[in-house]
């Protein structure tokens, strides 16, 4: 089995999303050794081209002898002067630390298969997003994930819908959850000056549910206390971060969408909207389109 189809087993089989330093842990003497192959097989061919034009061509004229003194080229002074540069590097009479050695030489080795692994969940990641599969690689919450196309979320979503949804929100639970994406970190009192009514009971429920946690206490009299998304946040909506959460323009042009549909899919927009389901794919900006409404009502100048 190659090196990528490890990759992408550990990947799908795995219910968190996976890191790079994981897969190094795992993979770090194979990642070497697939290096070390790819490395051989392009000095092979290399060779082999080589050896093929030479038979079809005259032999190239040899190299000019290198100039001497000032009409030497600029070219070749520098790479004289690089190459002198490393036998300066050891201070004179201090001998090599060995320890200092080891790390080096063992964060060169974690730096090369970190690059190896990164290059071939690259080539995966293209892979799937280039076919007609309905699944595909995602970088999620800082880790690599497998999840549904966003072309294929009408077909997950009803599916989802004829289960019991792992959670449920309400309609003042993703308002309160969205004012704190948006404005984090932000104290309880300015959640409830933007939505208009007292948010303590949901901010409890988002708390239990670990998609907010505690960020410190605000620098003013009373020192209130903050309020933050969580990592749970993200793997919930799909997001890789919260620079991917929809802008306010978005959200405008959802809603105005979303006004516009006939009477029967206005009215099932609000069952749609409390079901927070797998990591299917970024729907948070369906779930949560109103909101940009309610803070341009009540936010504060």
């Amino acid at each position: 089995m190659s090196l990528k189809s490890k990759l992408e087993a550990v990947i799908y089989a795995a219910d968190e999303p996976v890191t790079l330093a994981q897969l190094a842990a795992l993979f770090a003497a194979e990642a070497l050794e697939w290096k070390a192959e790819r490395e051989a097989k392009q000095a092979a061919k290399a060779a082999a081209d080589a050896a093929a034009a030479d038979s079809t061509h005259e032999p190239a004229e040899p190299p000019a002898l290198p100039l001497e003194g000032a009409d030497a080229p600029e070219s070749e002074a520098a790479a004289t002067t690089a190459s002198e540069e490393p036998d300066a590097e050891p201070a004179p009479g201090k001998p090599p630390d060995p320890e200092a050695e080891a790390r080096r030489a063992a964060r060169q080795r974690e730096r090369e298969v970190k690059a190896v692994l990164h290059a071939l969940l690259d080539e995966l990641i293209a892979g799937y997003a280039g076919d007609d599969r309905g699944v595909e690689m995602r970088e999620i919450a800082g880790g690599y994930r497998m999840a549904t196309k966003p072309e294929c979320h009408d077909a997950v979503r009803l599916f989802i819908k004829s289960l019991k949804p792992p959670m449920k929100l309400s309609l003042p639970a993703l308002e309160t959850l969205a004012v704190i994406a948006y404005k984090q970190p932000v104290t309880a009192p300015e959640v409830n000056e933007i939505r208009g009514v007292e948010s303590a009971g949901v901010l409890g429920s988002l708390l239990s549910r670990k998609l907010i946690a505690t960020a410190g206490r605000k620098q003013v009299i009373g020192r209130p206390i903050l309020y933050k998304t969580t990592r749970e946040f993200l793997l919930r909506f799909g997001l890789k971060d919260l620079s991917e959460m929809p802008s306010m323009e978005e959200f405008e042009k959802i809603a105005a969408l979303e006004l516009n549909e006939p009477e029967p899919e206005s009215e099932a927009e609000p069952e749609n909207a409390e079901d927070v389901g797998p990591a299917t794919g970024p729907d948070f900006d369906e779930d949560a389109y109103e909101e940009p409404e309610t803070e341009s009502e009540s936010s504060p100048s």
